[in-house]
């Protein structure tokens, strides 16, 4: 799956392309703010985004997830602060809260892979908010 990685941290973001890639999925392009992201979606179609609320250029990862909700790309937040989520959730499927470890990651991604593919869902892991 074409995965987007939205995320100001480098050393974050290169943590997470690690982890998305072992799961085999394939990371189009990492972003850190709100413009870099929108020229990733708009050249390279990602199919699934990973989002960190706050970017470079501020708490613009809201924007970024209701933006990729219109395009109807399914996405999840990453953030040290799920309270800042919208009620709405801006769309997103739900939320990964940081600091997340490498096994949590991975019960998350296959969670993901499940529901994305459509078959039948295991329980949520702990790792994941899922938004109903």
């Amino acid at each position: 799956m074409r995965t987007l990685i939205v995320e100001d941290e480098m050393l974050l973001a290169l943590q997470l392309e690690h982890e998305v890639e072992s799961s085999g999925y394939r990371v189009i392009g990492l972003a850190s703010d709100e413009s870099e992201a929108i020229a990733l979606v708009e050249r390279e179609q990602p199919e699934f985004a990973f989002v960190d609320i706050h970017l470079r250029d501020g708490p613009t990862g809201i924007d970024i997830g209701r933006y990729l909700a219109s395009r109807g790309i399914p996405f999840v937040f990453v953030s040290g602060n799920l309270k800042r989520i919208p009620a709405d959730f801006a769309g997103a499927l739900g939320a990964i809260e940081k600091p997340y470890s490498a096994n949590g990651l991975q019960n998350a991604l296959l969670y993901l892979r499940a529901v994305l593919s459509g078959e039948d869902l295991p329980p949520p892991p702990s790792s994941l908010t899922i938004f109903q």
